[in-house]
């Protein structure tokens, strides 16, 4: 077996184990408390900051208008329209500034 084919197997069963375990965990309880509910619910917004905002500081101007087109149509849209008209907007500010 390739290297390649053992990492994307081995990567596959970890996001498994994390997703059941976490789905286990919780199970056993009967209720959870509302500040572990405020929590869990404030990991995806967490999860996609960290990864957008080392391109928006390290990036140029194009980003970074892109990033605030997308956050504020992500205010009024669903994640599918943010993300397509951050990409749509980052693709023209490219064309035209770059």
């Amino acid at each position: 077996m390739s290297d390649t084919i053992l990492l994307i197997l081995t990567c596959a069963l970890a996001t498994y184990a994390t997703r059941a375990g976490g789905h286990l965990i919780l199970s056993r309880f009967g209720t959870t408390h509302y500040r572990l509910e405020a929590a869990l619910e404030a990991v995806p917004t967490a999860v996609l900051t960290a990864l957008v905002a080392p391109s928006l500081i390290t990036n140029g101007p194009a980003e970074a208008i892109a990033v605030l087109v997308g956050g504020l149509v992500a205010l009024r849209y669903p994640l599918v329209v943010s993300v397509l008209s951050g990409i749509i907007c980052l693709i023209v500010l490219r064309g035209v500034l770059i």
